[in-house]
C-alpha cells in the first residue's frame, strides 16, 4: 500500500518502555482475574510495543510477591496440616506454578522473577536498602509508635493477615479487613478495625504499642492534588485512576450516625480542632472534619470514651515502611529502627526496578548484550525518552497512584514518565469472584482445560475492563441448580446447550474469518498440476493493491494504533474485527468475479484473480501484524507461511509498505518470493 501517512498525525511513543503487571502473592497460583484483568492486557501492550518500537527497546517485567503476612499466614496453616518444607520452598513452588500458568496463556515476560528468589533476591535487597537510605536522607521517614494487635492467648503479636474484621472506611462493605487494610485496598489504623478476631485463637486481640518507620505521605497532599489534576486532561489515563486518587485527597473526616449525636455533643469540647458538617436531607450521619490526620486520630480516643461509634473517610495517613514480621526484606538498623523488615507493599512498588536491574544483569552475564538497547537500568527508568506502563487492578490504585507517586517525588524521580493502566474487576458469572461462593471461580490454569489460550486472550481483551466491571461467564462453568442430591446439597448441571458460550465469540473471528482469509491467500497461489491459471506460481503475486484496499488498511492501522495508545484495547480489537470481515468479503466478491470471468476469458479472469490475491495478501499481512499482540501463536504461524523474517514482517517500520516494498526489503524482487506450502485443510487457529 502507498506510503501516505504523515508522522505528526500518529501517536508518539517513547524510545524505551518498561511494562509491568503487578505482583501476585506467592501463596497461591493465579486466578482468572490475575490473567484476564492484568497479565493478558500487559502482554498485549508489551507485544505491541516490541513490534512498534523494537523488541530491544521493551522490557516486560513482573514477578511473585514473596514476602509479607499473607504468605506467612498461608504457610503457617499449611504447616499445621503437615507441610514440612521451608517458606522459601513454599514460595518457589507457587512461583513456578504462576510462571507455568502465564506460559500457558502465551504471556511472554522478559523477566518473571520473585522478590525472595534468585537471581532477583539480592538485587531487590540492595534496591530496598538504597531507597530507604535515600528516603532517610531526604528527611521523609519518621519513627512512630503505633498500636499493633497482640494475642495474649497465643503469646505473640499478630501479623496483618492474622487479624480479621470489618472495614471501617465509610461506604466500604468488605467483611474481609485485616490489621490495617481491607481486601478492597482501603487503608486505616489498626484501632479502627471493626470487630477484630485473632486467626490464631479466634479471640479478640489486644492493641499494644510498637515502633515502625513511616513515610510522611500527608506532606505530599498538595503535590498529589496537582498531579491528579494534571491527569484529568490526559486521554491515556483511565477515569477510574483519577476518580480513585481524588477520593484519597480530601480532608480527614469521621462519619457519625445521628443516633450518637447526643453522646457526641457531650464530648465535643474535648476534641481537637474540627468542624461539624450537619447532615443534608435524610442522611443518617453527620460529618466531623479535621485539619489533618493527627487531629482525627486524637479524636478516636475521645469518641471511644464517650461511647460514640464512627467510620473514617478516605484520607492520606503516614505510609508504613517497616514491620516486625520475620519474613521480609531486612531493614538496616541505621534507618532508625532495629530488627525490622520492610513492609511488603512499599518494597513491592519498587520491585519492578529490581527486576529490571536483574534482567539486564542476567543478559550481560549471558553475553546477550544485543538483546536490549541498553544494559544500564537508568536508561529505562530515569531518562526523558523512557516510559513505564504499570498494569494493575483497581484495588491497587491507592498504592501505585497515591503512595508510589509520592515516594517517587520524594526520591526526585519524574512520575510524568509513568502511566498507570488500571482495570476494573473481572466479575465471575456477574458477581465479584470469591472462593467462598457457591460457584467459586476456576483457577486460570484450569480454564485452559476447556478453552484455547488464544480464545481466552481475545475474549479478555474484548471485555473493556478499562471502562467498567465486566462479567466473565464461561459456559463450561455455568452451572444451574436442577434439583437436590440425596444428602440435600444442590444438584448442579451445565447451562442450556442452546445458549452460545460468550467466551467463543472472539474465537469465531479467528477460526472463521481470519483463518478463511489466510487459507484463501496461500491456497490461491499454490501450484496445481494441470491448472492453466497463471496465478498459481507458489509466490506472492507482484502488484499494487487497489485504492480501496490501501485506504482501508491505512485507516485500520491508524485507528488501531490510536486505540492502543489510549489503552482502549477492546476498541483496537473491534478495529481488527471489522477490518478482517471487510477484507474477507472483498476477497469473496473479487474471487467469485474472477472465477466467473475465467469461464469466458482465461486471461481476463487470471488478471482479476491476480489482483484479488494482491489485495488479499496485502490485507492479510496488515491484519496479521495488528492481531499479533492479541493471538501471537496463530499470527506467527501465518508469518511462517509468508516465509518472511518475523522481525521484518511484524515491524511497524514496514506497516505502510506495499507487499512489493516488503519483498524488496527482504532482498528479493516482487513476484519471486515463494510462500511456504500449506497442507490440505490446514487451520491457523484450530480450537
Amino acid at each position: 500500500m502507498a506510503k501516505t501517512s504523515t508522522p505528526h498525525t500518529r501517536p508518539l511513543w517513547p524510545r524505551r518502555a518498561i511494562v509491568t503487571a503487578g505482583m501476585p502473592y506467592g501463596n497461591k497460583n493465579l486466578h482468572f482475574g490475575h490473567v484476564g484483568g492484568v497479565f493478558v492486557p500487559a502482554d498485549f501492550f508489551a507485544r505491541f510495543l516490541r513490534d512498534r518500537i523494537g523488541a530491544e527497546n521493551v522490557l516486560f517485567v513482573s514477578g511473585t510477591d514473596c514476602y509479607g503476612s499473607p504468605i506467612m499466614e498461608s504457610y503457617r496453616k499449611l504447616c499445621d496440616e503437615g507441610y514440612a518444607k521451608s517458606i522459601e520452598e513454599y514460595v518457589e513452588e507457587n512461583h513456578d506454578r504462576q510462571a507455568a500458568t502465564l506460559a500457558g496463556y502465551d504471556v511472554a515476560c522478559d523477566f518473571f522473577g520473585g522478590s525472595a528468589l534468585a537471581p532477583a533476591a539480592k538485587v531487590h535487597e540492595q534496591v530496598t536498602d538504597e531507597i530507604l537510605h535515600r528516603l532517610k536522607d531526604a528527611g521523609v521517614l519518621t519513627r512512630r509508635s503505633t498500636l499493633q494487635f497482640y494475642d495474649p492467648r497465643a503469646g505473640q503479636f499478630l501479623n496483618g493477615r492474622q487479624v480479621v474484621g470489618r472495614c471501617p472506611i465509610q461506604g466500604c462493605k468488605s467483611e474481609k479487613a485485616y490489621a490495617d487494610e481491607c481486601d478492597l485496598g482501603h487503608q486505616f489504623e489498626p484501632e479502627e478495625l471493626i470487630a477484630p478476631v485473632s486467626a490464631l485463637t479466634g479471640e479478640t486481640p489486644e492493641l499494644r504499642p510498637v515502633e515502625n518507620l513511616y513515610f510522611d505521605l500527608p506532606a505530599y497532599r498538595d503535590y498529589l492534588t496537582r498531579y491528579t489534576d494534571g491527569l484529568e486532561d490526559d486521554d491515556t489515563v483511565r477515569p477510574v485512576v483519577v476518580k480513585t486518587m481524588e477520593e484519597w485527597l480530601g480532608d480527614p473526616v469521621l462519619y457519625i450516625q445521628n443516633k450518637f449525636r447526643e453522646a457526641f455533643d457531650a464530648v465535643e469540647g474535648e476534641l481537637p480542632a474540627h468542624t461539624v458538617v450537619e447532615p443534608e436531607g435524610n442522611k443518617s450521619s453527620f460529618t466531623v472534619v479535621f485539619p489533618s490526620w493527627r487531629e482525627r486520630d486524637e479524636a478516636h480516643a475521645v469518641l471511644g470514651r464517650g461511647g460514640v461509634r464512627f467510620r473514617s473517610g478516605k484520607a492520606l495517613v503516614p505510609f508504613r515502611i517497616t514491620g516486625n514480621i520475620s519474613w521480609g526484606v531486612p531493614v538496616d538498623d541505621s534507618c532508625g529502627c532495629s530488627g525490622l523488615t520492610c513492609w511488603v507493599w512499599p518494597e513491592s512498588l519498587w520491585a519492578p526496578i529490581s527486576f529490571t536491574r536483574t534482567a539486564l544483569a542476567e543478559a550481560e552475564r549471558a553475553g546477550d548484550d544485543a538483546r536490549y538497547s541498553s544494559l544500564d537500568w537508568h536508561d529505562w527508568w530515569c531518562t526523558p525518552d523512557a516510559h513505564a506502563y504499570q498494569f494493575i487492578g483497581q484495588d491497587n490504585i491507592y498504592f501505585y497512584g497515591i503512595a508510589q507517586t509520592a515516594l517517587w517525588e520524594a526520591l526526585g524521580c519524574n512520575m510524568q514518565q509513568s502511566t498507570l493502566v488500571a482495570n476494573y474487576h473481572v466479575l465471575y458469572m456477574g458477581k465479584k469472584a470469591s472462593s467462598s461462593s457457591k460457584t467459586p471461580p476456576p483457577p486460570a490454569s484450569q480454564l485452559l482445560e476447556h478453552y484455547d489460550a488464544e480464545q481466552l486472550r481475545a475474549h479478555f481483551l474484548s471485555l473493556g475492563l478499562g471502562e467498567k466491571p465486566v462479567s466473565f461467564s464461561p459456559k463450561a462453568y455455568d452451572l444451574r441448580e436442577t434439583g437436590k442430591n440425596p444428602d440435600g446439597t444442590p444438584l448442579l448441571a451445565r447451562d442450556d446447550k442452546r445458549v452460545i458460550d460468550p467466551v467463543l465469540k472472539e474465537g469465531a473471528l479467528l477460526t472463521g474469518v481470519f483463518n478463511r482469509l489466510a487459507r484463501s491467500c496461500f491456497y490461491g497461489v499454490a501450484i496445481k498440476e494441470g491448472d492453466p491459471s497463471s496465478v498459481r506460481t507458489g509466490c506472492i503475486p507482484a502488484g499494487e493493491a487497489t485504492p480501496a484496499v490501501r485506504a482501508a488498511a491505512e485507516e485500520a492501522i491508524r485507528s488501531f494504533e490510536e486505540d492502543v495508545h489510549r489503552f482502549a484495547f477492546h476498541h483496537a480489537l473491534g478495529v481488527c474485527d471489522a477490518y478482517l470481515r471487510a477484507a474477507n468479503k472483498r476477497w469473496s466478491d473479487a474471487s467469485k468475479a474472477a472465477k466467473t470471468a475465467q469461464k469466458e476469458d482465461q486471461a481476463v479472469g487470471d488478471a482479476l484473480m491476480r489482483q484479488a490475491l494482491v489485495d488479499a495478501f496485502a490485507e492479510l499481512r496488515v491484519a496479521t501484524v495488528l492481531m499479533h499482540p492479541v493471538v501471537p501463536r496463530g499470527c506467527e504461524l501465518i508469518c511462517e507461511h509468508f516465509a518472511m523474517d518475523p522481525e521484518v514482517f511484524f515491524s511497524w517500520e514496514h506497516i505502510f509498505d506495499t507487499t512489493d516494498e516488503l519483498v524488496r526489503a527482504l532482498g528479493e524482487e516482487p513476484g519471486t518470493h515463494g510462500v511456504k506450502e500449506l497442507p490440505p485443510r490446514f487451520d491457523f487457529f484450530a480450537f
